[in-house]
């Protein structure tokens, strides 16, 4: 195995909306404000890395949950809502307590929690192991420590909330095996949290991606992401997401 990493050029490059002033503009609160322009370091290559050597055991139950964090859920959910034996993929947050699941105080930084999303999958169709693979390959950067691109804070830290020990098990060791092999470049500064509890997000947050396609934020810093997955994964995406309020509305 070649220890340098493989780069996929970004679908698209140039400048970035800052992720809150975004949320301004579509809410039409910030007038001039929303559009200060920030250097965009969120529409990252994505790396082609090896399965993990690593995996979960055969699966016992029709579903299961994994619990991810790695920037703003918009871009992670999107991502996961195209790939192929995903269930559904939630908005939300993890690492802190109920009382403060909200994300204007999750935005301050100070309440333990990271925006996160669960991923519902069929393990039959999609390992733990290979949403792994896609989380550190096109979800996000694993090397930025407390930020990803123009987001920053320990609300945007990269973190596998494992949801049991065999989870933290094959996490663990795919984290060992990506940085043995050198596969970023940089150290992985992924961490793993164990069994904290997930909490939906506002429902303006849910498929956000899908529903504002053309928001700056959203072309520089996410749409790139579905790209990349789409290249390194051709097997394993699918065109049509599937979508938090279609479930609902079924």
């Amino acid at each position: 195995m070649n220890d340098s990493p493989t780069p996929i050029e970004p679908a698209s490059t140039g400048r970035s909306l800052s992720r809150r002033a975004a949320l301004w503009a579509a809410a039409g609160l910030a007038g001039v404000a929303a559009f200060r322009l920030v250097p965009s370091l969120a529409a990252e290559n994505a790396i082609v890395i090896p399965v993990p050597m690593v995996d979960a055991a055969a699966p016992t139950a029709a579903t299961e949950v994994a619990v991810i964090a790695g920037g703003c859920f918009w871009g992670v959910q999107g991502v996961y809502q195209h790939v192929k034996g995903v269930v559904s993929a939630v908005s939300g947050y993890a690492g802190g307590d109920e009382k403060s699941a909200q994300y204007e105080m999750v935005g301050t930084g100070r309440t333990g929690h990271a925006e996160a999303v669960a991923i519902t999958y069929d393990p039959r169709q999609i390992s733990y192991g290979r949403i792994l693979q896609i989380y550190f390959s096109v979800a996000h950067d694993p090397t930025e420590l407390n930020r990803q691109g123009p987001d920053r804070g320990t609300q945007y830290r990269s973190t596998i909330f494992a949801q049991n020990a065999e989870q933290a098990r094959v996490a663990k060791a795919y984290i060992e095996q990506l940085g043995q092999l050198k596969s970023f470049g940089q150290p992985i500064v992924t961490t793993i949290e164990m069994q904290k509890r997930f909490f939906p997000a506002e429902a303006y947050h849910q498929d956000y991606l899908t529903r504002n396609p053309s928001q700056p934020y959203i072309v520089f810093n996410d749409l790139p992401k579905i790209e990349n997955l789409k290249k390194v994964f051709p097997d394993r995406y699918r065109a049509a997401p599937v979508l938090v309020g279609s479930r609902a509305a079924g």
